[in-house]
């Protein structure tokens, strides 16, 4: 259709560009499976708070790569069991963790265990 010597579009035709899906084709299914394994490797990721980095730090306590894959670990089977807030205990270090965050809230070194009371969590993960 024409309107003052200029094509007009129709909506119909517009409606038919705008739902028409753009398909790009995957150059190999390795690369995929990189992207795929890359990105499920980043949401297993523990973060730590700054409160909790702070104590960590102010009690000489440093996570060794084997500690945090277990961290992870922990944290992964409190997840798969709908625990919301976790105590983590792990070589006499508790961790307070947010499963849903996946973030360590604070950490208690064995120094502080005795006597020490937590609260607001919905579950503990032993973790070996």
């Amino acid at each position: 259709m024409n309107i003052n010597s200029r094509p007009v579009t129709s909506i119909h035709q517009i409606a038919a560009r705008k739902n028409a899906s753009v398909k790009t084709p995957v150059k190999d299914s390795s690369e995929f499976a990189a992207i795929l394994n890359q990105k499920l490797s980043e949401s297993r990721d523990v973060k730590l708070s700054k409160h909790a980095a702070m104590r960590l730090e102010s009690r000489n306590i440093s996570l060794s790569g084997e500690q945090y894959e277990k961290l992870k670990d922990a944290v992964d089977m409190a997840q798969s069991k709908g625990i919301k807030d976790t105590l983590v205990l792990m070589d006499n270090v508790a961790f307070v963790v947010n499963v849903n965050a996946r973030t360590v809230i604070t950490a208690v070194g064995q120094g502080d265990l005795k006597d020490n009371v937590f609260t607001n969590i919905d579950g503990a993960v032993i973790a070996r």
